[in-house]
């Protein structure tokens, strides 16, 4: 398997893991553990394994100067990302939340061009609105939409989570080619651990670890490991090799398997609107990442 096939596998099972992880940390989010105080188990778990992974490939020196770029990556790709989307999510629903967070192509699109110099073909265009219309119709058809908590602060907060990861999906670009992916994430998460510790100690404190159910720890582990140690180094192994909107489109593909997941445990059911808007989701991932003559992924 060549790097650039390898780069889509690392994609697609990234977006398997983020479909599997909604319905997973929404069970035990709020009543075992809180957003903030996730937030700080999540990232303090991947600092612990990205650190003792890093013991086993070869030592790098970072560059002094670029250690200001993997703090700023960490700001907008751990800390600000991970915080405003696990707390909007809590305040809206899970729906306004989903169909927010398909623009993030769109807006890694638009960053792209600006600091990248990417150039934004028709067909790459043309492809990330097919698949967000249907991303957007997989996850509206046949749901209530009705407002959380406090809807308005809770979308602005998942927008926030859209554009932070975009911005962070472009900050790391250019790092992922002079470092080893392992090298950068437990650097990453190191300087996020350090942003997130002020918002979710408290919480963190709350957590009754002693009487908390066994599914609940089961899942509470699975978001660290999966959804957020190997999620986050198949995403710097794949951006090694792929443009940042060409590994963007792949968020399109995450509520398909969210609803594939959802038919496994039985709480979903199959129609042709699912169906048809899973074609079109697939159409606009082939569009986007298919290599023409004139450009590389």
């Amino acid at each position: 398997m060549n790097s650039r096939n390898s780069a889509f596998l690392f994609a697609i099972i990234t977006a398997i893991i983020y479909g599997i992880n909604f319905t997973v940390a929404k069970e035990v989010m709020p009543n075992y553990i809180q957003p903030f105080a996730f937030i700080l188990v999540r990232v303090f778990g991947a600092t612990i394994l990205f650190w003792i992974t890093g013991m086993f490939i070869k030592k790098e020196r970072i560059n002094v100067k670029d250690f200001s770029k993997i703090l700023i990556a960490s700001i907008f790709g751990t800390a600000i990302n991970m915080l405003a989307f696990f707390k909007g999510l809590s305040l809206t629903t899970p729906i306004n939340a989903s169909v927010i967070m398909v623009t993030t192509p769109i807006i890694v699109l638009t960053f792209a061009t600006i600091f990248l110099k990417e150039k934004a073909t028709k067909k790459k265009i043309l492809g990330i609105f097919i698949g967000m219309s249907g991303a957007i119709l997989l996850i509206v058809y046949g749901h209530n939409l009705q407002s959380g908590s406090n809807a308005v602060l809770g979308n602005f907060l998942v927008f926030i989570n859209a554009t932070s990861y975009a911005l962070y999906l472009i900050l790391i670009k250019n790092l992922t080619q002079k470092y080893h992916p392992i090298t950068i994430a437990k650097w990453l998460y190191l300087f996020g651990l350090f942003f997130v510790i002020p918002f979710g100690i408290k919480e963190f404190i709350e957590i009754d670890f002693i009487n908390m159910p066994k599914f609940a720890i089961y899942r509470i582990a699975y978001v660290v490991l999966f959804t957020t140690f190997f999620a986050y180094m198949f995403n710097l192994f794949a951006i090694r090799k792929l443009k940042p909107t060409t590994l963007s489109i792949f968020i399109y593909v995450q509520p398909v398997i969210a609803s594939l997941y959802a038919l496994f445990v039985g709480s979903d059911s199959l129609n042709e609107v699912k169906i048809f808007a899973t074609v079109l989701i697939f159409i606009g991932v082939y569009l986007v990442t298919r290599k023409s003559k004139e450009e590389s992924v």
